[in-house]
């Protein structure tokens, strides 16, 4: 099994081990799949099963089962090979991988024979999100990719997903697993309603415009509260509070707000800073190295942060699977490679 634990001041001889080293729908057939989208074709991954320390309650103890790790990740084509590494990753480290169960969430319904057909043994529900949910509501961002109405799903899980779930991970699709997922599964959240990791040195006001902090009826909003920035690809939710307290509707009311005032920039994230900086449950920063895109327009290569490593999030505009076909990778994008199942990349 592959693990990384630390980068910090020794990632050159890191990098060279690693480099040895039920919704009811109709799903179209993954031959119809494959006419539609004719470079989605990907291997079959490997089968991985529980260590014998692992408590597990049986291939038909459905979605409400007290054993799973419950992880949401939206499936689209654009992404896809992202999220299908981010799978692998996650199995590939687990000590338990039949007891984690994947809620995928998807706006093309066409995608369920395909992962299925990659990932044959994995505990999965597929959750049809209709664009049309948030379209109204979205606004023009810095990159395109972020006002697609699946980017916003993240904001709907508690709507979306059984009521038995009462705590899930959501993860991104530009990201890998490189730890034991179960680990980021038991962070306490207290009375919080989500963890991830805070980056306090962050410039917090930077994510809101000059129309925002010069009307006073929204630069207040903060005060009173230690804010600090946080990324929303990778979150633990507590989904029980989430219901009980109404988010969705509170980050709705942002994104109208936004749509007539314009006072940020930057896609889903503003809303959930809004409504939840200074409310974070803080978990350890080796559960997000984030930017490793680059910046949201150029994509430049950037190194990790110090310190251990379990996931790696290639967030900004540059992701790795583009970068490594186009023959001009980032030294970093060499340690999602392993983890790629995508056929015509090897």
């Amino acid at each position: 099994m592959l693990w990384i634990t630390r980068f910090s001041g020794f990632f050159s001889a890191a990098l060279a081990l690693l480099l040895l080293s039920p919704s009811p729908l109709s799903f179209s057939t993954v031959s119809a799949i494959r006419s539609s989208y004719p470079d989605a074709d990907f291997r079959e991954s490997p089968t991985f099963r529980n260590s014998d320390e692992c408590r597990y309650s049986g291939e038909d103890s459905g979605v409400c089962s007290p054993y799973y790790v419950h992880v949401a990740i939206t499936l689209d084509i654009d992404y896809l090979r992202g999220s299908i590494a981010a799978v692998n990753s996650i199995l590939q480290h687990s000590i338990c991988p039949e007891n984690v169960f994947f809620h995928f969430i998807v706006s093309e319904i066409n995608l369920e024979s395909l992962i299925r057909s990659t990932f044959p043994k994995l505990n999965l529900k597929i959750y049809y999100f209709a664009p049309e949910t948030v379209q109204p509501l979205i606004s023009s961002s810095v990159r395109q990719a972020l006002e697609q109405p699946l980017n916003y799903a993240r904001n709907y899980l508690a709507d979306l997903l059984e009521p038995c779930v009462k705590r899930v991970i959501y993860l991104d699709s530009d990201l890998i697993v490189v730890d034991d997922i179960v680990k980021l599964w038991k962070t306490g959240l207290g009375p919080r309603t989500i963890g991830a990791p805070e980056y306090c040195h962050a410039n917090i006001t930077k994510y809101f415009t000059g129309a925002f902090w010069s009307d006073k009826r929204f630069n207040g909003t903060f005060k009173g509260r230690n804010s600090c920035y946080f990324n929303t690809g990778v979150m633990v939710i507590d989904l029980k509070k989430w219901r009980r307290f109404g988010f969705t509707k509170r980050i709705e009311k942002w994104m109208e707000i936004q749509k007539i005032e314009r006072i940020y920039e930057l896609g889903s994230l503003p809303p959930f800073l809004l409504v939840f900086a200074g409310h974070v449950a803080p978990i350890s920063h080796r559960w997000n190295q984030h930017g490793l895109g680059g910046d949201n327009v150029r994509g430049s290569c950037r190194d990790l942060h110090a310190g251990p490593v379990s996931l790696l999030h290639w967030s900004g505009s540059g992701k790795p699977w583009l970068r490594l076909d186009s023959k001009l990778p980032c030294p970093l994008d060499t340690l999602w490679a392993p983890y790629d199942l995508y056929k015509h990349s090897h």
